[in-house]
C-alpha cells in the first residue's frame, strides 16, 4: 500500500480545522429536536428499520425488538396474503364474465389471464394453504369486484351481467371451465 502526503499551508489547514469545527458544534449545540429526530427509525427509513430488526433477532437480542410496530408489519403481511388472493379471484371472475358475455370480443389475453390468475391463485393456496378456508367467503366480494371490472372493460350494461355469481368455486378454480360458447383456442 502506497502512502500519499498531502501538503497544506499551515494557515488554511486551520482555517479548514476552525470551519469544520464550527459548522459542527452549531450544529451539535442545539438542544431542540429536529423534526426528524422525533420520529422513530421505523417512521424516518422503513428499509433501515425492517434490517435492524431482522439483526436484533438473528441475535437473540429481543429486548430491543420493536415489538408493536413488528406484530403490526407481520400482521399486515397475513392480511396482504389474503388481499392478492382476493384480487386474483376478481380479476379471474371478471375475465370469466367477459369471456361469457362478450364472445365476440375473446382474445388469446383474455385466456391468458384467465389461466394465469388460475396458476397465480394455485400457486398462493400452496404457498399459504391456512387461506383456503376465507375462498368461499372471499366469492360474493371477488364476484362483485370482477363484474365491475368486465362492465367497466366491455361497455355493456350492467343488466347483461348477473348480481350474484353463477359459478362455484370449483368451476373458477379449474383449468377447463370456461362459461358460454366453446373456444377453440382452449385446447390449444
Amino acid at each position: 500500500m502506497r502512502s500519499v502526503l498531502l501538503w497544506f499551508p499551515y494557515a488554511e489547514l486551520s482555517t479548514i480545522k476552525t470551519s469544520w469545527k464550527t459548522k459542527f458544534m452549531s450544529l451539535s449545540s442545539s438542544n431542540e429536536p429536529t423534526p426528524a429526530n422525533r420520529l422513530s427509525l421505523y417512521d424516518r427509513d422503513f428499509y433501515a428499520w425492517t434490517q435492524q430488526q431482522a439483526k436484533l433477532l438473528r441475535d437473540r437480542h429481543f429486548h430491543h425488538l420493536d415489538l408493536p410496530n413488528l406484530i403490526e408489519e407481520v400482521e399486515s403481511l397475513g392480511k396482504q396474503q389474503r388481499q392478492e388472493l382476493r384480487n386474483r379471484l376478481s380479476v379471474l371472475i371478471g375475465h370469466l364474465l367477459k369471456w361469457e358475455f362478450q364472445p365476440q370480443c375473446r382474445s388469446r389475453s383474455w385466456l391468458a389471464t384467465i389461466r394465469i390468475q388460475r396458476i397465480e391463485i394455485q400457486q398462493l393456496l400452496e404457498d399459504n394453504p391456512s387461506l383456503k378456508p376465507y375462498l368461499e367467503d372471499m366469492m360474493a366480494f371477488a364476484f362483485q369486484q370482477g363484474r365491475n371490472l368486465a362492465m367497466g372493460e366491455t361497455d355493456l350494461p350492467s343488466a347483461t351481467f348477473p348480481t350474484t355469481c353463477e359459478y362455484g368455486l370449483d368451476e373458477v378454480l379449474s383449468d377447463r371451465f370456461f362459461p358460454g360458447e366453446p373456444c377453440g383456442w382452449i385446447d390449444e
